[in-house]
């Protein structure tokens, strides 16, 4: 079963936390998407975790239906499906969700995983992520709280944030100010930890810096000692034991050696987005620039059956796409580190 146990897929967190290596954590939007994501964990013999947004659910429904919750579903039924060819263990998550859609999106989730224990069927997701970043910290932690109540008695994770990411993510803008929500600080840490630990294991997406999508050298200025600084206050005052598993925001762009910096903080999963959507649609544009007369019906002329047909580009997508996330496997040190079949 590919698709990870809840034992499972703790255990790959585990093996990620003790080996100083991380998951990448892909957005998907489609089926191809999920193929070129399965693809590449396989060709690298690492675990991973495919996730989709509320947009990205939103966009997989089609556009008569419009539900971010239904078209989430159809995509995360698709995985179950798929992951049964690939020899890898799959995690699979839910990105960036405000507390505005918590009831709209999250809990119909949690309803369609309850549906499939009551069928001895594995959970439909194995981890949802929370961002309340938005609320003050008091706010943003009581709501955590309460949410990880319900995820835990359904064995899974949530993953929380404090402090913002920059940038712009499936819709929401942070900018690029360098103010004090783009650091959290160790006191943030501390308060996450004891607020949250003993309800239920938790994934804790902390900022230093970082930002959703690309921008220019200079413009982006990481922290990555805030990582360990957080962790130390952590572990000073409750133990080894205490060491949280973090996630790596708006990664793409970052250099290697900054990336495998934060491995050695405790990141456990990176998301990889803004890359894999660039590498997606290339290899599109390149497509129909070198074929334009017979993607396009020009001066009365009838095309190129071959050329405008969705497979023949689409095929191109998935492949590139493919090829960036065996990149990301590399980068993150999870290449070769399958635990499959050994949990």
């Amino acid at each position: 079963m590919p698709v990870a146990t809840p034992k499972q897929y703790a255990a790959m967190l585990d093996a990620a936390q003790q080996g100083s290596y991380a998951y990448p954590a892909v957005n998907v939007t489609s089926i191809v998407t999920i193929n070129a994501a399965l693809q590449a964990f396989a060709e690298k013999k690492s675990d991973g975790i495919i996730q989709v947004s509320s947009g990205g659910g939103q966009f997989a429904s089609g556009l008569a239906v419009n539900d971010a919750a239904f078209g989430t579903i159809a995509l995360a039924e698709y995985c179950h499906y798929a992951a049964e060819k690939y020899d890898v263990l799959i995690g699979l998550h839910t990105d960036h969700c405000q507390p505005g859609k918590v009831d709209s999106w999250i809990r119909p989730l949690l309803e369609a995983t309850r549906a499939r224990r009551a069928k001895g069927l594995n959970n439909l997701f194995q981890s949802h992520m929370l961002d309340a970043s938005e609320l003050p910290l008091n706010e943003n932690l009581a709501l955590s709280k309460s949410l990880l109540q319900e995820c835990a008695e359904l064995e899974i994770i949530l993953e929380v944030e404090a402090g913002v990411v920059g940038g712009e993510e499936d819709g929401v803008d942070h900018g690029l100010e360098a103010n004090e929500k783009l650091y959290t600080t160790p006191e943030d840490m501390l308060a996450v930890y004891e607020t949250l630990n003993g309800i239920g294991r938790f994934l804790f997406a902390a900022t230093f810096g970082n930002v959703h999508g690309h921008y220019k050298p200079g413009a982006v200025k990481l922290r990555p000692d805030i990582l360990k600084k957080g962790q130390e206050a952590v572990i000073a005052k409750h133990g080894k034991k205490a060491e949280m598993d973090l996630v790596f925001h708006g990664g793409s762009g970052t250099p290697t050696e900054e990336l495998r910096q934060t491995l050695d903080y405790g990141v456990v999963k990176m998301n990889i987005d803004t890359d894999t959507q660039y590498t997606f649609t290339r290899p599109i544009v390149d497509h129909v620039m070198k074929n334009y007369d017979g993607v396009l019906k020009i001066d009365g002329e009838i095309g190129n059956k071959k050329a405008y047909d969705p497979r023949s580009y689409l095929k191109k997508a998935e492949k590139s796409m493919c090829e960036r996330m065996g990149v990301a496997c590399d980068d993150l040190l999870s290449s070769g580190k399958s635990i499959f079949g050994k949990v």
